[in-house]
């Protein structure tokens, strides 16, 4: 029953997003749902990726995936041909692969290669074009080092640096924490967390320390160079849910030279850590980055960036949060603007959403909204209707919010992809899907066969009146719109296209 309900085909809605655009756009071309693929027993917390694996000339996408926690898949890994959405290859893994991928040629081959990690300290490189192994981290000869004996708990986003080993490869930043079975609100069996830089190369660890004050980590951190700088600046976080925590920043330098010694806290939360990743983006509009940042208890920072003052300050009461931001130009200025979700209640007990939009000039609310439940999924930002202002695309789930994440969902769910133009306070459906649901997985938008439209590849997860956090299979889905592309989208997947959080000075 559960399979013959898995694959029932489902009506695309694209009628309400199409007026929409239909006043900007007199292309003929249609909106249309291009593939749609499913499969069974798996689910996601990953997002998608993309890069052109089989010199195609067209984009193909990677995502992490795996069965339910600590058991094992053959398809942790997933490569996608982005003409028609079938496998380019698989990889193995022991438990779920939630991070998303980082791009890089390693093996030389004019192909990016794949580095991608998630719980149980799986972090591997894949070769781009066939899938297989090139390195994956092993902890097992760290046991005994007084710090990466830490390091034996989940790998989040990777990011590129510049050569740090002088092996003529860029290497990597990777923060490795956060033990699944510790009690909540609890100190007990919390490990602190780690930074590292790893050699692309190998999967070599060529420096680390633990977190500056003893606590966890969930976070991604993001590096960048300020302009006329030789230097990188790393922007890291601690704490959990219901632990302390603190946003750091130290240059990649002076982490090279004595670990974390030198890192400076930026900001701090009482009871609540930085989960999300930052991203850094120029508020100040002088020539450069500033970091915006929400704590777990969605207490938003932007913080200059040469000084590390606080430009403003900004608090959604009532709510936590471990959503990263869509960036983007939403009210009537050049200054970034951020929009994300809270969620309602305290962790574990969420529940219901509310969408925030944060004037990026004073951090004042622009935009609010509640639509659906708690959810983790993150914006994609794009000028949809070219009107001169950025929407938002974004994921939500609608059943009966009471229902706590521990719970079975006992009635309908229905996942949701909408649009949301903040210019005129109005959001319009581009697809939904009943018995279905999207928790983590943040969309992604470009054009990926540069056919001048926008195309939307995202995921929704099977949930036949189950807990809302079980894997029971999922399809992934691409859609080409009739919107056309007059500039590759600069916040078009998780942490912006380029994957490193960074908001691009203009």
């Amino acid at each position: 029953m559960i399979l013959k309900q898995f694959k029932k085909t489902f009506l695309l809605s694209v009628a309400a997003f199409s007026l929409l655009i239909l006043l900007q756009n007199c292309s003929k071309k249609k909106s249309e749902l291009i593939w749609d693929k499913k499969f069974y027993k798996i689910g996601s917390q990953s997002s998608l990726r993309a890069t052109d694996l089989n010199q195609d000339g067209i984009l193909d996408l990677v995502l992490g995936a795996g069965e339910n926690e600590y058991q094992h898949s053959e398809k942790g890994i997933l490569a996608f041909n982005g003409i028609n959405g079938d496998l380019l290859w698989q990889q193995e893994t022991t438990d779920q692969v939630f991070g998303s991928a980082t791009f890089y040629d390693i093996t030389k081959d004019g192909i990016d290669d794949v580095i991608i990690g998630g719980r149980s300290s799986n972090l591997k490189a894949l070769n781009g074009k066939t899938g297989e192994l090139i390195w994956k981290y092993n902890h097992e000869p760290y046991l005994n080092d007084s710090i990466l004996k830490n390091a034996r708990f989940n790998f989040y986003n990777t990011i590129l640096v510049p050569d740090q080993n002088n092996d003529g490869i860029m290497d990597l930043i990777a923060v490795n924490g956060g033990n699944v079975k510790a009690p909540a609100n609890s100190e007990k069996e919390r490990y602190p967390g780690v930074l590292m830089v790893i050699d692309t190369k190998n999967g070599q660890v060529i420096a680390a320390d633990t977190m500056p004050d003893g606590k966890e980590s969930y976070m991604s951190p993001i590096c960048f160079s300020q302009p006329k700088s030789d230097d990188h600046t790393i922007i890291f976080g601690s704490g959990g849910e219901t632990i302390d925590g603190n946003l750091y920043k130290i240059l990649l330098s002076d982490f090279m030279d004595t670990g974390l010694a030198k890192a400076k806290i930026i900001a701090s939360e009482a009871g609540h850590g930085f989960i999300a990743p930052p991203v850094a983006a120029d508020i100040t509009q002088d020539g450069f980055f500033d970091i915006v940042a929400i704590s777990h208890a969605s207490t938003i920072f932007a913080i200059d960036g040469t000084d590390n003052s606080i430009i403003w300050k900004n608090k959604i009461k009532g709510t936590e949060s471990s959503n990263s931001f869509g960036v983007g130009f939403f009210t009537n200025d050049k200054i970034p603007d951020f929009f994300t979700f809270v969620s309602r209640g305290q962790w574990p007990d969420s529940r219901g959403s509310m969408q925030i939009m944060l004037d990026g000039k004073n951090g004042e609310i622009a935009y609010i909204d509640s639509i659906g439940c708690t959810g983790f999924s993150s914006p994609v930002i794009y000028d949809l209707n070219n009107d001169g202002y950025d929407e938002a695309i974004i994921s939500i789930n609608e059943y009966d919010c009471s229902i706590g994440y521990v719970e079975r969902i006992s009635g309908s769910i229905i996942n949701k992809l909408i649009a949301i133009d903040f210019r005129n306070n109005t959001n319009f459906i581009i697809d939904q899907q009943q018995g279905f649901k999207n928790i983590f997985t943040t969309p992604w938008i470009s054009d990926l066969d540069k056919d001048g439209y926008l195309d939307i590849v995202y995921c929704q997860y099977f949930s036949p009146n189950s807990n809302i956090l079980a894997f029971l299979g999922m399809k992934v889905k691409r859609i080409s719109t009739h919107i056309k592309t007059r500039k590759d989208p600069v916040w078009g997947a998780y942490m912006g296209s380029r994957g490193n959080g960074v908001f691009p000075l203009e």
